[in-house]
């Protein structure tokens, strides 16, 4: 009686796992899609006032894009034709005062970094956008930039792929 009950039970689990197959724990409303494409994200952020170069930071951003979607999502990566595409620039990387002393000095900086993003959907075009999306990394302003960049990186990184990742696939 009770091996009946377990093997009911097991057999319970397994068909409301598989009737949850469509969804997945990230929310990613991936539709009939089956392959994904980021393209290179140029780094245009010169072309902004008060905005700075910074070398390897497009293929740094590129890289945490892809691995964004790639880690919350059964789709594959691919190279070209790619049921939906992400490309765009990085328009904005600069660093600016926030807060100042009594003595009018700088305590704060923050770094803000400000990525153009095109999405294409090959499966439900009106999916398609562009936009702007922005963050930003505040810093005591006694540390120069390069001993908090790897820091600043991540936590922007983070919140810029993730807020592209919701505007495309998110299914809130």
């Amino acid at each position: 009686m009770k091996k009946n009950g377990i093997k009911i039970g097991l057999l319970g689990l397994v068909f409301f796992l598989q009737s949850c197959g469509a969804y997945n724990f990230s929310g990613a409303d991936i539709g009939t899609a089956q392959s994904f494409q980021v393209n290179f994200f140029q780094n245009y952020a010169d072309q902004t006032p008060g905005s700075v170069i910074v070398p390897g930071l497009g293929r740094d951003f590129t890289l945490a894009l892809q691995d964004m979607i790639n880690n919350l999502t059964s789709l594959s990566l691919t190279g070209s034709n790619g049921d939906l595409v992400y490309e765009g620039e990085i328009v904005e990387y600069k660093v600016v005062p926030m807060t100042a002393t009594a003595d009018q000095r700088t305590a704060q900086n923050r770094l803000t970094m400000s990525v153009n993003v095109r999405f294409y959907n090959t499966t439900k075009e009106d999916a398609d956008f562009e936009r702007r999306f922005s963050f930003f990394y505040d810093f005591d302003a006694a540390a120069p930039l390069p001993s908090v960049q790897a820091a600043a990186h991540e936590e922007i990184f983070e919140r810029l792929t993730q807020d592209i990742f919701n505007a495309s696939l998110g299914n809130w």
